[in-house]
């Protein structure tokens, strides 16, 4: 097939490479043309996507990939359009539609009958059908479903190891009728694997839900879910901590019975994915007031971990205080809703003054994110807010003269930190 891929972010660009590699001519398509040049060059535009770069290079030299900033010309020659274009979202969850709105123009002004369009932005439930079948209508002359297929398909994977979730997790598919899901099952069952699921009752592989509603709906609960949970393990984590019990061992006890699926406590939520996703559920159903109370409650832990930083040094007025990790999460060098800026926020507004210091990012990079970078001032506390792997080697002797070290991620090996306070989330520290 000729593919075309529109938007070559975190996602995008491991799809067309993963289409590319199955042997298919695939077009990428992209609105910033450093991006462009760069994937042309056959170089990912960002680091630490397991397996991207040689994939990537071998694409590109096979001939199988190349990139675009004429999402309609591209679209023209193509038999499947895959769009994973960012949605952005106010803090109330709010969607602003304004980037998938210029690329959904872009594909309609290129669509030619019998093309599959299948979106993979996560969206609000109605999106697929009331918003673009219209829009990709009006712009092409087509008519949806029967001149051209149209889907939604959610994109299920986490940046870092795209590829391997690729093969882990079945790719869900619903359309605007029976004719575009069936095709849309086509389509994927051509570019994707699939590693053996003994575990699913309907095995791994490209499931076909009944709608495109459903599709849409499907992922707004699978991390809606994983934010509710989170909040209700950090409410026990509170809990913990007032009756001296280790949460860690509580929650291994729980989940060995195979109806208790605990997360792990944490000392922020960020990424593009939880933080925003249960915002975007509410923007649907407001009434939810079960997603509602679980997201604010999550919002609430940094100040609450600052709060226990005060429990040891007393009044933290003027007291160094370094944040290890801007990144939302470990290995990723992004900070899509990052934990980090609750964290200084809450620091600063104890009186402390915060410093940053991220392995992936220079002192330059973090002031142009207003984040105070670390260089060298005296510190009373560190706290750990990203996983990174650097962390789990650190010591006390890494941060000579520090009291208190608040690991928010259980990374840190407690023998090593002989000297210092070492707080969990939790107890167990």
């Amino acid at each position: 097939m000729d593919i075309c891929v529109v938007g070559l972010g975190k996602i995008g660009l491991p799809l067309a490479v993963q289409y590319a590699g199955k042997g298919h001519r695939v077009t990428g398509a992209d609105i910033s043309p450093e991006v462009v040049r760069t994937v042309n060059d056959g170089r990912p535009p960002f680091p630490r996507e397991a397996e991207l770069a040689d994939r990537l290079k071998q694409s590109v030299a096979d001939g199988r990939l190349t990139a675009t900033t004429d999402t309609a010309t591209a679209v023209g020659t193509a038999q499947a359009v895959v769009i994973v274009v960012p949605l952005v979202t106010a803090a109330d969850g709010t969607p602003d539609f304004s980037l998938l709105d210029a690329a959904t123009d872009a594909v309609a002004a290129g669509l030619r009958r019998g093309t599959l369009v299948s979106y993979e932005t996560t969206l609000p439930v109605g999106s697929t059908r009331g918003r673009w079948a219209p829009c990709l209508e009006a712009g092409s002359g087509l008519v949806a479903g029967r001149d051209f297929g149209l889907v939604f398909s959610p994109e299920r994977v986490r940046t870092g190891r795209v590829f391997a979730d690729l093969r882990r997790y079945p790719k869900l598919v619903g359309g605007l009728d029976a004719r575009s899901t069936r095709r849309g099952v086509e389509f994927y069952q051509a570019v994707l694997d699939f590693d053996p699921r003994p575990d699913l009752a309907r095995g791994n592989g490209v499931w076909a839900l009944d709608s495109v509603e459903a599709a849409e709906f499907s992922k707004l609960a699978e991390t809606t879910y994983r934010d509710v949970n989170i909040a209700l393990v950090n409410q026990f984590a509170r809990f913990a901590d007032r009756c001296g019990v280790d949460i860690a061992e509580v929650i291994e006890a729980c989940n060995s019975q195979p109806y208790s699926h605990l997360h792990r406590p944490g000392i922020a939520v960020g990424g593009h994915c939880i933080p925003v996703y249960p915002r975007l559920y509410l923007w649907n159903d407001p009434h939810a007031s079960v997603v509602r109370v679980a997201r604010e409650a999550n919002e609430t832990v940094p100040g609450y971990a600052v709060g226990l930083l005060e429990g040891v040094l007393g009044p933290l007025a003027g007291v160094g205080v370094r944040v290890l990790g801007a990144a939302y999460r470990g290995g990723v060098k992004e900070t899509a809703y990052s934990g980090v800026f609750p964290l200084v926020e809450a620091v600063r507004a104890a009186g402390a003054v915060p410093y940053v210091s991220d392995p992936l990012y220079t002192a330059a990079e973090l002031t142009a994110l207003g984040l105070p970078p670390y260089q060298g001032e005296p510190v009373a506390a560190v706290v750990v807010q990203a996983d990174h792997p650097e962390y789990r080697e650190l010591s006390a002797a890494d941060f000579p003269g520090i009291r208190v070290l608040l690991d928010g991620r259980r990374v840190t090996d407690p023998a090593r930190w002989d000297g210092v306070r070492r707080i969990v989330l939790g107890g167990g520290g």
